[in-house]
């Protein structure tokens, strides 16, 4: 009994130990009269959420670890929605990471609903933490497809079948996801062969983009934003965001977030996990034991080549090679800072009146990082008339500030200019 009592002490001691480092490590929010912390409450609406099963008979979940494989592709899905909004709406499709689940959507899908959105996520039938046989990351090529399908399924409803008020507006249909889900949103959104046409904005977030040429950004004319770390242990940020601005031929933006890591992205992050650090440990011992990558090998061998503007051959860090720094960007700061992006890019693409269009492409612009020190806006308006005269009457997307004076006289060898931190679209 005596040793009993003392191994309950000693649990008590140490849940109480947790207990104060959690709360130690609890993140500070912007100040408390700042724009940001306005624009992190919710929106005016109610938001109210439906789960779904719904199954895409024509494409195949292929076989995988000691799964057979199926004929055709299930899809677990939740949809958060404003339940007293009536209306068109903006529909967003959210794409899970690899060994993730859709419930990785619900703080951004919450906020977003709040003003207005509906959003969509599913479990991928190959990639979720739960998928038989395994988590399949070579299955990723097939989510953009996935990504269609519900598109096609929500847009598609009657008024009988939608849990929600109003329709959706099909000029305002976006895609975002994290990590292997940003990989999938950017395939959804500029691949020859694999893109969805009815996307008109994408946000990747921490998502692979080595691989990706100049040319495969030259296929959709999208707004297009990534949001990375730069101590990304994972996806590495010196490989794939930092290069980002120079492919998109059509503009678009990077928002870098100093210390920031790939895992704090996902809103578990900033629970439990918080007490061990910097959350990219956590996240590269539950990889490295499932994801037998080698260098030089591509798991996305069926995207095609150069002339899909796909790399066959990258010089790029496998995931976790490198370790994860000790010390890095708390996750709660790092989701407010997603959250407050995401709005503020989607609505600067589709909000209906001008005025408030340019309000939130100039938070995008400079607000942020005038809360937030972490945070780094950079922006690429589209290559000049000199660089490529097919895009010499390319628009400005919304969002995306304009430069001060076009850079006409720019030579074929120089570099597209960075236009970061303005005011004004």
């Amino acid at each position: 009994m005596r040793i009993l009592k003392l191994f309950a002490a000693l649990i008590a001691l140490l849940a109480a130990g947790l207990f104060a480092v959690w709360v130690a490590t609890a993140p500070a929010g912007p100040a408390q009269l700042s724009t940001s912390t306005q624009r992190l409450r919710a929106g005016p609406h109610a938001v109210a959420s439906d789960e779904r099963t719904f199954v895409d008979t024509s494409r195949p979940t292929p076989a995988h670890g000691d799964f057979a494989g199926a004929a055709s592709r299930t899809l677990e899905t939740t949809l958060w929605y404003p339940e007293d909004a009536a209306g068109a709406h903006p529909l967003l499709v959210y794409s899970h990471g690899f060994m993730s689940m859709r419930s990785e959507a619900k703080l951004y899908a919450h906020h977003l609903a709040s003003h207005g959105f509906v959003v969509i996520a599913a479990d991928y039938p190959a990639t979720n933490f739960g998928a038989p046989g395994g988590p399949n990351i070579a299955d990723a090529t097939s989510q953009p497809g996935d990504v269609a399908f519900l598109i096609d399924t929500v847009s598609g409803w009657s008024e009988a079948e939608r849990p929600f008020r109003g329709t959706i507006d099909a000029q305002r249909i976006g895609a975002a996801g994290l990590s292997l889900g940003g990989f999938t949103t950017t395939l959804a959104t500029f691949h020859p062969t694999l893109r969805d046409p009815r996307i008109s904005a994408a946000v990747s977030i921490a998502g692979p983009s080595a691989m990706f040429a100049p040319s495969f950004f030259t296929h959709a004319d999208v707004p297009f934003l990534m949001i990375a770390g730069d101590v990304d242990a994972i996806v590495d940020y010196a490989a794939n965001a930092e290069p980002i601005l120079g492919k998109l031929a059509h503009g678009g933006a990077l928002l870098t977030l100093a210390g920031g890591t790939h895992t704090g992205f996902s809103p578990m992050s900033d629970g439990v996990m918080r007490v061990f650090g910097n959350p990219d440990r956590v996240g590269c011992w539950a990889l490295t034991r499932v994801l037998d990558a080698k260098p030089g090998e591509s798991p996305f061998s069926g995207l095609g080549g150069e002339q899909q503007g796909v790399l066959t051959q990258v010089d790029m860090p496998l995931p976790c090679a490198n370790g994860a720094p000790k010390e890095a960007l708390a996750p709660g700061r790092q989701l407010m800072i997603t959250t407050l992006a995401l709005r503020a890019f989607f609505e600067s693409a589709w909000a209906s009146d001008a005025a408030e269009r340019a309000e939130d492409a100039a938070y995008l612009a400079s607000g942020i990082a005038r809360d937030f020190s972490e945070a780094r806006f950079e922006s690429i308006a589209p290559l000049p008339p000199s660089r490529d005269p097919v895009l010499a009457e390319a628009p400005y997307h919304p969002g995306i500030p304009r430069p001060a004076s076009p850079a006409a006289t720019l030579e074929p060898d120089d570099v597209p200019v960075l236009v970061p931190d303005l005011d004004v679209p």
